[in-house]
């Protein structure tokens, strides 16, 4: 990746300061050195960045087109600043809705604060796509706010699902047993749950692959 001014501002998240070193230390436990990360919604870079700085992991950061040009910008800037950013790959555009992901199979998918953005309509396709792309017992992992047949693990989660909703009807925090269910249905078999910090949770499945269907690298 070629040098920027370093001068360039760049789209800030205070929650991706808040979070990354808790999810850092729970990638840990579940990466490898050397597997494959697919990240889908990789929103400012800020997690792409820290987990590249302290983990051995090939790193895919992926967005929407409007927000690849900032990503790029990060990985650019701060790529230069630490050689162990040499385990992160240029961004790609990635929409869940279409049906053009990158090319797997990829040891595991990551995603953050995602699933309450997008409309409940698009988890099943960020299901799908994520199963399609994983290897063999590969690893999806979803960190965010989540609830369990309506009920909310914290007033916090209940009153941020009411603010999204009044932004967008089509968002809202997520039931964490109708997104199992989904996951199942797509070969993704739920492995752990785990309790993050304000009330956050991180979601683990395992891909469950039939003979035959490997994705192709």
């Amino acid at each position: 990746m070629a040098p920027e001014d370093s001068n360039v501002s760049l789209p800030h998240s205070e929650a991706c300061e808040r979070n990354k070193e808790a999810i850092l230390e729970v990638l840990r436990q579940w990466l490898e050195e050397g597997h494959r990360v697919l990240e889908v919604g990789s929103g400012t870079g800020q997690h792409a960045v820290h987990v590249c700085r302290h983990l051995p992991v090939v790193w895919q950061p992926s967005d929407r087109a409007v927000n690849v040009s900032d990503l790029h910008r990060r990985c650019q800037l701060e790529g230069q600043a630490n050689g162990q950013l040499g385990w992160l790959l240029e961004p790609v555009e990635l929409d869940v809705l279409q049906p053009h992901w990158p090319a797997g199979p990829f040891d595991a998918v990551f995603s953050a604060n995602t699933v309450h953005i997008m409309p409940w309509s698009a988890v099943p396709k960020l299901l799908e796509g994520s199963a399609q792309v994983l290897r063999r017992s590969g690893l999806l992992l979803l960190y965010g706010p989540f609830h369990d047949g309506g009920r909310h693990t914290s007033p916090s989660n209940a009153a941020f699902d009411q603010h999204l909703r009044s932004l967008d009807p089509a968002m809202g925090v997520r039931d964490a047993q109708a997104l199992t269910a989904l996951a199942a249905g797509c070969g993704l078999r739920a492995i752990d749950d785990l309790p993050m910090p304000a009330n956050n949770r991180l979601l683990v499945f395992r891909r469950v692959a039939a003979a035959g269907s490997e994705p192709q690298p």
